[in-house]
């Protein structure tokens, strides 16, 4: 006899109000979650992910959602039936949430401590001292060194990696059975990454929990999950076991999803693969399959009927071609997939015979209020602390390492959005941190940035045609008619239909807002453009889409990125060279492909050794970091990874190592580098 699911979501539909009247954003899904389970529900932004975990919590009313159709059940209750004195009493004892970005999710007001003591005392019967007991040994179970200090500290005095361990620990504080973990992972570091999910397995069974994990990062989901439940428009249309969606995917969504990730094996130098258009509105679904417009196995009968859940070969799929899918794959990603990019042997010597920017002995120190007796003795932030590195014309310079190290900091300074505290930046001969403000006008034309939010770095009230054209307005002088002529050009090479000159920014997807930003930065045919983490908050789709434009169009207009991200994979499939910074410092740089074969600092191999490997089948090998970064306001004296560095020595923790040539093109601070 089959044992009863944990979790059962039975036909669950749900729709919003909106100005437009109902929208169903949930259709009729079916899912299931065993004792002990994990299960990855995966699929682009919007697919309906966040709100099918919201409905199981009974989150979705306080926004004006509501269950239209089904139910969902714990252990055979029914959520959907329940009063909201008894969710409340539910949530957190049976059923934890654990959100994307604990910053918002935690109270700013209350402390740490006060929040977890709150959630057992609501629950459980125990005095306040108890539960305080109890809060300490789950901050301390959950990696958070001197759990009692943290306990009095406020959410902003955290970390992001803190702050999510410590929403962990008060996910936990009731022993739930169920698990919610909303993109727990997305806005950290790989290092980070690799610590909290290698925490969620062991929670789970240590205290013997089902884990619901929603996530668009398949990488995650590999490692992860038991099954695998794939979400398109508000529909499942996918669910299997995790090996057998990974070796032999079913729905053409998934098949696109797979090729669209960029790992390791990815041979730079071939297009990246992705899935055409984007995902459609709910306000504006298509007949027949969702997918339909998409896919490029589309029939007539996948434009008119919508394809029911089905059994196939021990899994569920929606898809009227899946008998034949296999078929139907090795024939058009066979041919299609990957068109390989012409590069011109002359870009690379060019590469390599000219420096466009020569950084030199550049610092940023931001000073701390409070610091110092009357101002003596002030304490200084080290974001950069004596960087010195070039930029050769035409290549693509990769910066990694984990948030804090001072990569967008370094990245400010070089475009002057900051000011350097010390140190020169030769562009073209100038010296950037010397020149006058005429002169940095001249330069600025030269020098644009594509920024990490595109809707936060536009205004919202303006239209994409003069979004774009302000630059030609401010440096060119150009109106009207020769002004819109231009935009609309340039919006035609990022992949921008012209005629949505007149639309706002909210009328547009992530993907869409993101090729506004270079649109606007490439206005002016710059020589330099800085990518600051420019596809980190997309969808791997999306992601192939912005990283083959970007590409393109260096090719195109001889461009210089310097890009700047934590996804590794990411990096290295567009860079020429990467360079690796900690704690203010640049600790390794050398040309891609030998730095991920050979990295030489013990920083950079924790690093690589951290990437999430996109294959149930090849487990990686994480070697964790002890600790957290240290502050930059106090940095250890001699290496500053002498603190987290497995083979650090007394002379580590006494002698600052120099950057040094090591291999040609190929330098690293450390002592004793691999």
């Amino acid at each position: 006899m089959k044992p009863t699911p944990l979790l059962e979501i039975d036909d669950l539909s749900v729709d919003f109000r909106s100005s437009q009247g109902a929208v169903n954003v949930i259709n009729h899904i079916n899912l299931q979650i065993g004792a002990g389970e994990i299960v990855c529900l995966v699929g682009e932004s919007g697919s309906g992910k966040t709100i099918t975990s919201l409905s199981i919590m009974r989150l979705i009313e306080q926004d004006g959602g509501k269950i239209t159709h089904g139910d969902m059940k714990l252990n055979g209750l029914s959520l959907a039936g329940l009063s909201q004195r008894e969710i409340n009493e539910l949530r957190g004892k049976r059923v934890a949430m654990i959100f994307q970005e604990p910053m918002t999710a935690l109270d700013p007001i209350f402390t740490i401590g006060s929040q977890i003591v709150e959630v057992i005392v609501q629950h459980e019967r125990i005095s306040k001292q108890g539960a305080r007991e109890k809060a300490v040994g789950l901050l301390r179970r959950v990696g958070i060194p001197e759990p009692e200090i943290r306990m009095g500290q406020y959410p902003y005095e955290l970390s992001g990696g803190m702050r999510q361990r410590a929403m962990i620990a008060m996910a936990l504080a009731c022993g739930p059975e169920l698990l919610i973990a909303d993109e727990p992972t997305t806005a950290l570091d790989v290092t980070i990454q690799a610590q909290i999910l290698s925490l969620l397995r062991e929670l789970k069974d240590e205290f013997g929990m089902s884990i619901l994990l929603i996530t668009h990062d398949l990488g995650i989901a590999a490692e992860m999950a038991d099954r695998v439940v794939v979400m398109y428009a508000g529909k499942i249309v996918e669910q299997s076991p995790v090996r057998q969606l990974f070796e032999n995917p079913a729905h053409p969504y998934t098949q696109g999803l797979l090729h669209a990730i960029v790992t390791l094996d990815n041979v730079r130098g071939l297009k990246l693969y992705t899935i055409k258009g984007s995902i459609p509105s709910l306000t504006a679904l298509p007949t027949g399959c969702r997918f339909h417009p998409r896919c490029p196995y589309a029939t007539d009968r996948c434009l008119q009927e919508d394809p029911p859940l089905t059994q196939l070969h021990g899994r569920e799929v929606a898809c009227w071609n899946a008998e034949r899918i296999d078929h139907l794959a090795a024939e058009y990603f066979g041919d299609t997939a990957a068109p390989p990019i012409v590069v011109e042997a002359a870009g690379d010597a060019e590469k390599t015979a000219q420096k466009l920017i020569e950084v030199r002995n550049v610092k940023k120190y931001f000073p701390v209020r409070g610091g110092g007796f009357l101002g003596r003795g002030r304490t200084f932030i080290k974001a950069v602390d004596d960087v010195s590195f070039d930029i050769r014309r035409g290549e693509t310079f990769g910066l990694v390492g984990e948030s804090g190290c001072g990569k967008s900091t370094l990245g400010r300074v070089l475009l002057q959005l900051e000011k350097a505290t010390a140190g020169s930046i030769d562009f073209e001969g100038k010296d950037l941190v010397k020149a006058g403000a005429a002169d940095w006008k001249a330069s600025r034309r030269d020098m644009q940035i594509v920024f990490q939010d595109p809707y936060g770095s536009i205004n919202p009230r303006w239209k994409v045609g003069d979004i774009i054209g302000e630059p030609l307005w401010v440096h060119e002088s150009l109106r009207g008619a020769e002004k819109r002529a231009k935009v609309e050009s340039v919006m035609e090479l990022v992949g921008l239909n012209p005629a949505w000159y007149n639309r706002l920014p909210h009328e547009f997807s992530g993907g869409q807002r993101q090729r506004i930003g270079i649109a606007r930065a490439i206005a002016l045919n710059p020589k330099f453009i800085l990518a600051d983490e420019a596809v980190s908050a997309l969808d791997v789709s999306v992601q192939s889409q912005i990283v083959n434009l970007m590409q393109d169009l260096q090719r195109q207009l001889k461009l210089t990125y310097l890009f700047i991200g934590h996804g590794l994979n990411i990096v290295r499939y567009i860079s020429d060279r990467i360079g690796v910074m900690y704690l203010g410092k640049l600790v390794e740089i050398a040309p891609t492909d030998e730095l991920f074969r050979h990295p030489a600092h013990h920083y950079t191999k924790a690093l690589l050794s951290a990437i999430p490997v996109p294959d149930p089948n090849r487990k990686r090998t994480f070697v964790p970091l002890e600790g957290e970064m240290p502050s930059p306001a106090k940095p250890p004296s001699g290496c500053r990874f002498h603190t987290r560095c497995p083979a650090a020595t007394d002379l580590c923790r006494q002698a600052q190592p120099e950057l040094a040539q090591i291999g040609p093109g190929h330098y690293a601070a450390c002592h004793y580098p691999l």
